[in-house]
């Protein structure tokens, strides 16, 4: 399996996980330095503070649509980018370019290090 795959699967884990509630999976999916950046730009940095902030999402169960992937692998650092959609309570869908930076680990497991679900937002500005 090339590097690419990898990444893409742990990406899949994740979404999966995501979809499952299964917060311990999703949280394995983590390097334990992690820095996720939310929809404000504010960042949730290490195990427990990002413990907490999926315990607050996994219940609202959104319904998240993927669109393709694209990988980008230098050495043991990988980006990750990729298209997502999701409903709000209204029905009205949101949709951003989730833009993550994976870190292969000594195990050769590949981890989310930063997690940006909102990496367009700055082509607002």
């Amino acid at each position: 399996m090339t590097p690419a795959q990898t990444i893409h699967n742990t990406i899949e884990t994740m979404t999966t996980a995501f979809a499952a509630g299964d917060l311990e999976k999703i949280l394995a999916t983590y390097s334990s330095e992690a820095v996720i950046v939310g929809d404000a730009g504010q960042e949730v940095r290490g195990q427990e503070d990002l413990t907490g902030l999926f315990r607050e999402m996994l219940p609202a169960g959104a319904a998240f649509t993927y669109g393709a992937h694209q990988v980008v692998v230098s050495g043991d650092i990988a980006l990750h980018l990729m298209k997502w959609s999701a409903p709000d309570s209204q029905g009205n869908y949101t949709s951003a370019l989730s833009v993550a930076v994976l870190r292969r680990q000594a195990d050769g497991l590949w981890k989310i290090v930063i997690d940006h679900p909102f990496g367009d937002q700055v082509m607002a500005i």
